[in-house]
C-alpha cells in the first residue's frame, strides 16, 4: 500500500483492532476547513480519549491496529496515523481504505468495509471500535464496541465493554 512506509507487518494470527477516530477518540463534531481538522465542540480536544485507548491496550501488547476512519481517505494514511499518539502509531499495521479500493467504497457501511478487510487479510481475532453501528450483521455484533458519537471512549461503559472484549479475545 503506497504511503505506508515504516509500519509493522500485518500478522493475521494476532488480534486486530479496527479503529475509527470521530466519535471514538473524540466527539464526532469534526470538520475539515482547508487543510485543518477542527473539532466544533467546547471542552474537549481532538484525540482527547486516545490515552484511554492506549491504557486499555497496555495489557495486550500484541494487538495491532487497522485504521477504519475516513481520515485515511480524506487526509491520507500517513497523516491519519501521525495524528495518533506515538504509542498507538506503533501498533498501526494498515487501513481499510487503500488507493485501489473498489469504486463506491466510501458509500459502503463501515461494517462492510471492515468485513471485507477481515476476509481479505484472513483475520481470525478482531474487534472494531466505532460510533456507527449501521448494517452490522448479527454474527459479528460481538466484534463491535459501539460508542456514543459525542462521548466515545470518554465514558466508563464504553471503556468497560472494550476491556471485556479485549480480554475475551485473548482467552
Amino acid at each position: 500500500m503506497a504511503g505506508m512506509a515504516g509500519i509493522r507487518q500485518r500478522d493475521t494470527r494476532q488480534s486486530t483492532l479496527f479503529l475509527d477516530f470521530d466519535g471514538v477518540l473524540h466527539p464526532d463534531e469534526v470538520y475539515r476547513i482547508g487543510e485543518r481538522i477542527v473539532l466544533r465542540m467546547d471542552g474537549v480536544s481532538l484525540f482527547e480519549w486516545a490515552g484511554i485507548l492506549d491504557g486499555l491496550l497496555l495489557p495486550h501488547p500484541d494487538v495491532q491496529i487497522v485504521l477504519s476512519t475516513s481520515w485515511v481517505r480524506v487526509l491520507g494514511f500517513e497523516v491519519a496515523r501521525a495524528s495518533l499518539p506515538e504509542s498507538l502509531q506503533r501498533r498501526v499495521v494498515g487501513a481499510t481504505w487503500y488507493e485501489t479500493v473498489p469504486r463506491g467504497w466510501p458509500l459502503l457501511p463501515r461494517y462492510e468495509q471492515i468485513r471485507r478487510n477481515v476476509e481479505r487479510h484472513r483475520h481470525v481475532r478482531w474487534l472494531a471500535i466505532d460510533d456507527d453501528g449501521d448494517g452490522w450483521a448479527e454474527e459479528h455484533r460481538e466484534n463491535l464496541v459501539l460508542t456514543d458519537p459525542l462521548l466515545g471512549l470518554g465514558v466508563a461503559s464504553a471503556q468497560n465493554e472494550l476491556r471485556e472484549k479485549l480480554a475475551a479475545l485473548h482467552r
